[in-house]
């Protein structure tokens, strides 16, 4: 073959003669599959169950209601409630969550010793199950022999307190648990955004005279501002969907002061065996993520265009 034949020929593409594959797509059949089974199918039928009147125990045949579910949300006080608990859970982990992996990610980022073992451990949490983290947090808790409370008394700063069944301080312990719960995959991602920057840049950026704040301002969070975005993203609504953590730890109580969405749709169903009017409050939070995704989306495609 000559060198003219084997340049047209890679210019092409392909060997001359051979027919274009058509057939490409088969190949991504075998991952599609799973995603059709497993998430497109059963949120389909979870939409069509929310405009039936479907019940647990119900000799009946399921009839189809429209969105009398839906009208029956708009005045339910107790989901409305539970959804502003909701944000005010996912926005309680989500900021301090971030802010403290922001810290310990640079931390890590710097030459330390023993470097290897802080980071090792610093993921200790996330390798946890979440019904595991919720029974160690609820014994940290625990009004009578838990280790928040015997350490309090010890610094003699106060009695203890029932800090998962006051109504005061309820929420708060959980976001708390949440935060540490979550802080390690922001951690691992802010981390890799800051070892794919350029060291080059902040030497430059010192040599001009530029302050720690300064080459973080100019320098860091430019580079790792795309992965900060998306983790954010990401965590706020993992944690909008929180079921299994809360749950363990508090059950929604005490008085509905830590009932989130997850948990309400939960109870309606399995409870109280309302499987479509449950479906329809899971109709609702998946709108609401939705307009989140397509915000975020929106703003990083607005951002490329830019850059």
């Amino acid at each position: 073959m000559t060198l003219a034949t084997a340049t047209k020929r890679s210019a092409r593409g392909a060997p001359a003669g051979r027919p274009a594959d058509h057939g490409a797509w088969f190949l991504v059949l075998p991952a599609l599959i799973p995603i059709l089974v497993l998430s497109v199918g059963p949120l389909l039928y979870g939409i069509a169950l929310s405009f039936t009147d479907a019940q647990s125990g119900r000799t009946e045949p399921t009839q189809w209601v429209g969105a009398l579910n839906f009208q029956d949300l708009l005045h339910d006080t107790l989901f409305w409630e539970s959804f502003r608990i909701g944000l005010l859970w996912a926005f309680g982990v989500t900021v301090p969550q971030f802010l403290l992996a922001l810290g310990l990610a640079l931390l890590l980022n710097q030459n330390l010793r023993f470097r290897w073992l802080a980071r090792a451990l610093a993921i200790i949490p996330w390798a946890m199950p979440e019904v595991v983290v919720g029974i160690m947090w609820r014994l940290v808790y625990h009004p009578d022999a838990g280790v928040l409370n015997e350490t309090l008394a010890n610094l003699g700063l106060g009695e203890g307190k029932d800090w998962l069944t006051g109504t005061s301080t309820a929420l708060l312990a959980v976001i708390v648990v949440g935060v540490w719960a979550g802080m390690p995959q922001t951690t691992v991602a802010l981390l890799a955004g800051l070892q794919n920057t350029p060291r080059e840049l902040h030497e430059a950026a010192a040599m001009d005279g530029a302050g720690a704040w300064r080459r973080f301002t100019t320098v860091t969070w430019p580079a790792i501002k795309p992965v900060a975005l998306a983790i954010t993203a990401l965590n706020f609504i993992w944690n909008f969907n929180s079921f299994a953590l809360v749950y363990v730890l508090t059950q929604g109580g005490p008085g509905g002061r830590t009932r989130l969405p997850m948990l309400f749709a939960y109870e309606e169903a399995f409870r109280y065996g309302q499987f479509g009017y449950a479906a329809a409050m899971g109709c609702v939070m998946v709108a609401v993520i939705s307009v989140i995704l397509a915000v975020y989306l929106v703003g990083r495609l607005k951002g490329g265009d830019e850059a």
